[in-house]
């Protein structure tokens, strides 16, 4: 396997067949559930856990961003970022709603972030 040295900017054919090939293999994989005609049989534990892959999925992705910065820790309380994240939490545990959640958090998040400059 040889690598090729690429100007900037430029990509060799090596990267753009591993992109290539990695769509296909992600459409592939993502589109079986869909190909098939009939419901594929799980178990009831995996079924009930697959029910709280959103909420982990969601969670995985914003606490690192709540609670890492360059430095690894809260710059001060004037931070938008815990109060959209405390203002999605309260409204995830009144009403239970994943969309609810991400909406409300960025209505407090954004004002701040953006208006204040926090």
């Amino acid at each position: 396997m040889s690598f090729d040295a690429t100007l900037p900017g430029q990509t060799d054919w090596t990267t753009l067949l591993i992109i290539l090939g990695l769509t296909v293999v992600t459409i592939v994989s993502r589109s079986l559930f869909f190909l098939s005609s009939r419901e594929l049989p799980m178990p009831r534990w995996f079924r009930r856990g697959l029910q709280y892959a959103p909420a982990a999925a969601l969670a995985s992705i914003v606490i690192p961003a709540i609670v890492m910065t360059p430095d690894n820790q809260l710059a001060s309380w004037n931070d938008a970022r815990l109060y959209g994240a405390l203002a999605g939490a309260a409204w995830f545990f009144y009403r239970r709603s994943v969309m609810g959640t991400i909406l409300v958090g960025m209505a407090v998040y954004l004002p701040l972030h953006l208006g204040l400059g926090w």
